[in-house]
């Protein structure tokens, strides 16, 4: 599989080529923080399958291993590193992909640090746009 993607303004690319190790919606508080979102989608694959084509990602070292690396131009976050406890890896925010259902997810992680509302989210009211006035 080969996917493409990027930053909101375009100001940083990348090129994935290769099969995702998984596909995860995380829950952790780092991630929450960092996103300003109840729960980031992450795809893993090995380190050597990702090809940033456009722009140069800033880093942020965001704990003690992990390193997320975003826009320096918009903020869009596009990739995490951890050395230490996902070795040769690279986690992708699959919201940046091109085409952002070309990787279903398959699992929730960081579960024990969810927002509680979070685990009946589906249920709440649905609109196509926004809701009526």
């Amino acid at each position: 599989m080969i996917l493409e993607g990027g930053c909101h303004c375009g100001a940083v690319r990348y090129r994935i080529e290769g099969d995702a190790i998984t596909h995860a919606l995380c829950h952790c508080s780092d991630c929450r923080r960092h996103a300003g979102a109840p729960m980031v989608g992450w795809t893993m694959y090995p380190i050597d399958a990702l090809r940033i084509t456009k722009g140069s990602p800033k880093v942020y070292a965001s704990s003690e291993h992990g390193r997320r690396h975003f826009c320096g131009d918009c903020g869009t976050g596009l990739l995490y590193y951890n050395a230490h406890i996902l070795p040769g890896i690279v986690d992708v925010q699959s919201a940046t992909y091109d085409d952002p259902q070309a990787v279903p997810a398959r699992v929730h992680i960081q579960v024990a640090e969810r927002l509680s509302w979070m685990v009946k989210a589906h249920e709440l009211p649905a609109f196509e746009r926004y809701p009526p006035q």
